[in-house]
Parts: C-alpha cells; sequence; structure tokens
C-alpha cells in the first residue's frame, strides 16, 4: 500500500534529504587513494549524528555500517572495511540514508577514485547512469504512470549500450526506509499507480557496463555483476507535491 505524504511530512523529509546531502558532499570532498571505505563510513556518521540525525542502514536487516560502499563491479549494499583501501581509478558508489524526527531520506552517487582519468567506458558509464537518474526525475510528475520512470531510465541507458539492473529497484521513501511502490528502472510506459502530490520515492538506476544479472557474496550483502563488470550507481529521493516535483536529496551543485 502506498503511504502518501502530507505537506508536514514532506518538510521533515526535507531536512532528512538536506543532512544526506551535505553527508554525500564530505564524502565526496575526503576521498583519496589509501583510505579505507571505513574511514568513509566513520566520517559520514559522525556527520549524521552531529546533525541530529541516525543512519538509516545501520542496523538494517542486520547492515553492519552507517553508509554503502561500493566498488567497481560492485553494484549495491558493498559493506565498508579497514581491509579495503582505496586505489587510484577505483569507481566508488556511495549510498547514504538517514532519518531525522521519524523520517528518511536516501541518496547515492558514483565518483572515480583520484586523478587519474577513467577509461571512456567507465566514463560514458557513468555519465550514463547520471543522465539516466535525470531523465527517470524528469518524467516523475503529477498526471504520469510510475512506469513511465523506469521507462526513461532503461532508454537512455540502453541507448548508451549499458544494462540496467532488474533485480534491485527504487522504492517508497517515508517512515519506513523502504516502502511501497517498488520503482523498477526499466519497463513500459503509462502503467502502475498514478503519480499525484503526496508521493514519495528514491529513483536509483544500477546501471552495469555488460550484462544485468547479478550476485550476491558470501557476506550476504554485496550485490555484485555476474560477469565481472563495472557498475555505476546514482539515487535521489523526489517528492511529488501540489507545487510540483522537489528532489529531497539535492546536492547544493544541484540546487
Amino acid at each position: 500500500m502506498i503511504i502518501y505524504k502530507s505537506p508536514e511530512e514532506i518538510e521533515r523529509m526535507r531536512v532528512a534529504g538536506r543532512i544526506v546531502a551535505d553527508t554525500i558532499e564530505l564524502l565526496v570532498s575526503k576521498v583519496q587513494p589509501g583510505m579505507s571505505t571505513l574511514d568513509l563510513d566513520r566520517i559520514a556518521e559522525h556527520h549524521m549524528r552531529e546533525r541530529g540525525s541516525i543512519p538509516s542502514f545501520k542496523g538494517y536487516r542486520g547492515f553492519p555500517a552507517s553508509i554503502c560502499t561500493s566498488i567497481n563491479q560492485e553494484v549495491v549494499h558493498g559493506i565498508p572495511s579497514a581491509k579495503r583501501p582505496l586505489r587510484p581509478g577505483d569507481l566508488l558508489s556511495l549510498d547514504v540514508g538517514a532519518v531525522w524526527d521519524g523520517y528518511h531520506a536516501d541518496s547515492a552517487v558514483s565518483l572515480f577514485v583520484g586523478s587519474d582519468p577513467p577509461s571512456e567506458t567507465a566514463e560514458a558509464l557513468v555519465r550514463a547512469t547520471r543522465e539516466s537518474l535525470d531523465a527517470g526525475i524528469a518524467a516523475l510528475r503529477a498526471g504520469a504512470r510510475l512506469s513511465d520512470v523506469g521507462h526513461a531510465v532503461q532508454g537512455v541507458v540502453e541507448a548508451a549500450g549499458f544494462s540496467v539492473v532488474r533485480e534491485y529497484v527504487g522504492h517508497g521513501v517515508g517512515r519506513a526506509l523502504h516502502e511501497d511502490p517498488q520503482v523498477p528502472n526499466y519497463g513500459e510506459p503509462r502503467r502502475g499507480p498514478l503519480v499525484r502530490p503526496g508521493l514519495v520515492v528514491a529513483i536509483e538506476p544500477m546501471v552495469n557496463e555488460g550484462d544485468w544479472p547479478t550476485n550476491v557474496l558470501a557476506d550476504r550483502w554485496t550485490v555484485v555483476t555476474t560477469d565481472g563488470s563495472l557498475s555505476a550507481h546514482f539515487e535521489h529521493t523526489m517528492a511529488v507535491t501540489e507545487n510540483g516535483t522537489e528532489v529531497l536529496t539535492a546536492r547544493s551543485d544541484e540546487r
């Protein structure tokens, strides 16, 4: 069942979204070769708690960390580790969630570690994933159907020669980190629920350089591409209001 949010609830989620956005900006500024993904996790948790929020992920279904750090062929849900130093050229995806006053926000970004230029294919992958998120955001508007979002994402990704992950999708957000409805990143247009004010969802394209199937590692969390190809991930929490659609997790360069 979709839980539509009141203007007051969306206002709380704006605060959570701003905390998430600021945390991602801080992490991006700190990323450098040689630091561990656990270093990033500690920076993120300290910042979120200092802002009066709680990391959404820590303890969620047993997840042991405050953020997800996925590298290269890791799609999502990578567990930060002191044994995982970042290397120049790594493709790093940072996924951050925070809960403030009982309401969650969720966002993700992919970037390259260090100053070494990535391969043309890796750069194109990240660009296409980001552009597919923008297309999904543009498709989320009152009067549309929810499947219009996934159709828009899929069109951008496949036109660029990459593939959309099928096993993991976007989701509703609110008092719970994951609520109805599911928001696939693929599909036919004009299907599913009618988009109307009060809908809050996280749109999150997960895009593979190669084919779309994935596996889960022995840690029971880290999702990797089956064929070992690179993967990128971008995400924003979106609210549909009477005044239009708002990106609750927009970073300062996007506002």
